[in-house]
């Protein structure tokens, strides 16, 4: 949606981009020297028990006008080289070796001052947690305005407001006129993403480091951004540095790869030649565990029931014919926006409230795992939310086997709380920071009643924790201590070993590589098999709900706009929606 879409009226100039072309082989920029070189960078993070070498003789060039993607597992090196272009290590981290030049000049040769005017004006960043990103206590229209303001003073008031409406447009923000007052815990995560990225375009910098900007997003608004960057990089001549663990990402957009593992470059070339022609094993592997969407194939339709290759027959009916265990019927919530707003001629009144779900209706068959997926703002996690009791509802109500509750009460009064376990989204705020590992899991054992004291509990959590692929010495850790995806994991386990009827897991892959993803995966459908669970699977990766659930339900603007089994959303439904969110995933790695 375009700013012209969104108000009639002129609107003053935003902030400029920069005039340079578009980048082609016979392009004058293909001539020119690399806007940013490393050369064999070596960093150690010194410690109370000795030093710790994390990146070992790393070296790249980044072109102009290119997209250069940094692919890797957990704790590979891939944000550190980021943060060390950006100036942005703490002063535990030592450079042992080698140099970072930016257009020519080494950043040992800068003083403070030159690296500082750097860092915002002409290298610009977008962080992975953009919880930490944004002001809580601000509304988002006046931070990407603030950032304007910044970064270009001669601007009045009215222009970096025009610019942060334009902004926030570019990035795929919803009626950003209505929305420039919300602040950040309105916004779902995929839209709080798109806002820092806002703020990383405000000045057009001639180079953005991502670190993992779209891991949060829907396939449609990942590939959307994707889009902007892409076309940011032709028009433009901004470079931009990908950090990332997503496989696909990096096939849709990156001009080159660098393959990092444990804090060195295993493999670079360009990104067809990294895709199809890998040479070093960790970049085979890391391909091999990519999950794959299958479009099954049909091979005859009728009337309600599609028959298979193999001759079966099944209709949506059918596929929900199963005895649920949980039963939501008409759940709708009302979101009231803050403040006021002028009525023409009539003064001061409230604002238009919205509907984040209208009469949303589910059924969970016991022992099954099924999925939601929907773009972000389609109601997902607030449904999830419902579901577990932590928020409620305007209307409707929610049945689990025989005992009915009020949607619309509180889960703690009805005694919804408690029945029904939830794998957050953001980890970082989901562990409580004073509670070592050990204790969070310890405390979720005794809730679920399997043992209250003696040696037995450390012992269930160690097993946990080896079955997750997590070291038994994390348990004696804080949570500040663990990387994202071991923070994801440590929430999995909570979840599974509080022995719950139901859990609602919302993304808990979406912080986690692609090979751990596979092992969680496999992990989880044990579990549920093997203890009878019951799981809403919320996610936006396409393959893994595929993989995961053996039921869907497609969420539309805080409604069920599609719903049936894997197969057939997967590969009968001719809802139009459905097709749309299958065509925005990556097309390598769809078979």
């Amino acid at each position: 949606m375009t700013s012209e879409q969104m108000n009639t009226t002129p609107q003053p100039s935003s902030p400029r981009l920069p005039s340079s072309p578009p980048l082609r082989s016979s392009s004058p920029l293909a001539a020119l020297p690399p806007l940013l070189r490393v050369e064999n960078l070596g960093l150690r993070h010194l410690s109370p028990s000795g030093p710790t070498t994390i990146l070992s003789d790393v070296s790249f060039e980044l072109r102009r006008g290119e997209i250069l993607g940094i692919i890797g597992e957990s704790g590979a090196g891939k944000s550190t080289v980021g943060n060390a272009i950006l100036g942005l290590l703490s002063p535990e981290f030592q450079q042992t070796s080698g140099t970072i030049s930016f257009d020519g000049k080494a950043f040992n040769a800068m003083t403070t001052g030159e690296r500082e005017a750097l860092r915002g004006k002409r290298i610009s960043a977008i962080f992975q947690d953009h919880t930490a990103s944004l002001d809580p206590l601000m509304s988002v229209g006046a931070q990407v305005q603030e950032t304007c303001l910044a970064l270009d003073p001669s601007l009045s008031r009215r222009e970096a407001r025009a610019g942060a409406l334009d902004l926030l447009a570019r990035v795929g923000i919803p009626e950003p006129e209505r929305r420039y007052g919300n602040y950040p815990h309105q916004f779902s995560g995929g839209q709080r993403q798109r806002i820092v990225i806002a703020t990383a375009l405000a000045d057009s910098p001639d180079i953005i480091i991502a670190d993992e900007p779209t891991s949060a997003l829907d396939a449609t608004v990942q590939k959307q951004v994707l889009e902007l960057l892409r076309n940011l990089v032709d028009e433009t001549g901004i470079s931009v540095i990908l950090v990332t663990h997503d496989m696909g990402v990096i096939s849709e957009i990156t001009d080159r790869v660098l393959v990092m593992r444990k804090g060195q470059v295993v493999e670079a070339d360009d990104t067809a030649v990294i895709l199809d022609q890998p040479r070093h094993d960790y970049t085979k592997k890391l391909l091999a565990a990519v999950p794959r969407l299958r479009i099954p194939a049909q091979v005859a339709k009728a009337e309600g029931k599609v028959v298979d290759e193999d001759g079966q027959g099944s209709s949506r009916a059918a596929d929900h014919a199963e005895r649920p265990l949980l039963v939501a019927e008409g759940v709708s919530k009302e979101f009231s926006p803050q403040g006021f707003r002028w009525g023409l001629g009539l003064g001061l009144g409230r604002k238009r409230s919205g509907f984040g779900l209208r009469d949303v209706g589910i059924r969970l068959p016991r022992g099954t795992i099924t999925g939601i997926v929907g773009e972000s703002g389609s109601g997902k996690t607030t449904f999830g939310r419902i579901l577990a009791g932590l928020d409620s509802a305007h209307d409707g109500r929610i049945t689990i086997g025989e005992q009915t509750f009020e949607a619309a009460a509180s889960g703690r009064l009805s005694g919804l709380l408690g029945r029904v376990q939830m794998i957050f989204q953001d980890p970082s705020v989901s562990l409580n920071p004073r509670s070592t590992i050990g204790e969070t899991i310890e405390e979720s054992i005794r809730f679920g009643a399997r043992s209250a004291s003696g040696d037995k509990p450390v012992e269930s959590a160690g097993a946990m924790m080896d079955r997750l692929g997590l070291a038994r010495s994390l348990l004696a850790r804080h949570p500040h201590q663990l990387s994202g995806g071991q923070k994801q994991r440590v929430c999995i386990a909570r979840a599974l070993l509080a022995k719950p009827e139901i859990i609602v897991a919302d993304e808990p892959t979406s912080a986690l590589d692609v090979s751990v993803q596979a092992e969680i995966v496999t992990l989880l459908k044990e579990t549920i098999a093997e203890q009878n669970m019951t799981m809403v699977f919320i996610s936006h990766d396409l393959a893994i709900v595929q993989a995961m659930c053996s039921a869907v339900y497609i969420f539309k603007n805080g409604r069920v706009e599609d719903f049936g089994s894997s197969d057939f959303i997967f590969s009968r439904s001719d809802n139009a929606y459905t097709r749309t969110l299958i065509n925005a995933r990556p097309q390598r790695f769809t078979c």
